[in-house]
């Protein structure tokens, strides 16, 4: 399992291996190639948006115009409502267009 640092969280995002490989099988245009994108976009996102989907979850997304001819990185991270504060990955994936969730942060 490797840890990731995440200020917005302000905490630690774990990514499991059983995820690594279910992101590396379902989104092989992301992993492995850009690893470092996925830990860059928690660390440091454009924008977090809240799940639609899932209450507890958060969309992570960072442009990169060396991806692919331009695109965003979204990583999901989930947060366990409980006092352990542990936040980890479920899935990340490449798009052009980011459009579910509420907007909860954006980089000014």
């Amino acid at each position: 399992m490797s840890r990731f640092p995440c200020p917005h969280l302000k905490g630690e995002v774990e990514l499991t291996e059983e995820r690594e490989r279910h992101i590396a099988e379902r989104h092989p245009d992301l992993l492995p190639e850009y690893r470092k994108h996925v830990v860059e976009t928690v660390a440091a996102p454009d924008q977090v948006r809240r799940s639609v989907r899932f209450g507890n979850a958060r969309l992570f997304s960072r442009w990169y115009t060396d991806v692919k001819k331009g695109k965003y990185v979204v990583v999901v991270v989930v947060s366990e409502p409980d006092a352990a504060n542990r936040h980890w990955i479920i899935t990340a994936y490449l798009t052009r267009r980011l459009v579910e969730g509420e907007v909860e942060w954006m980089r000014s």
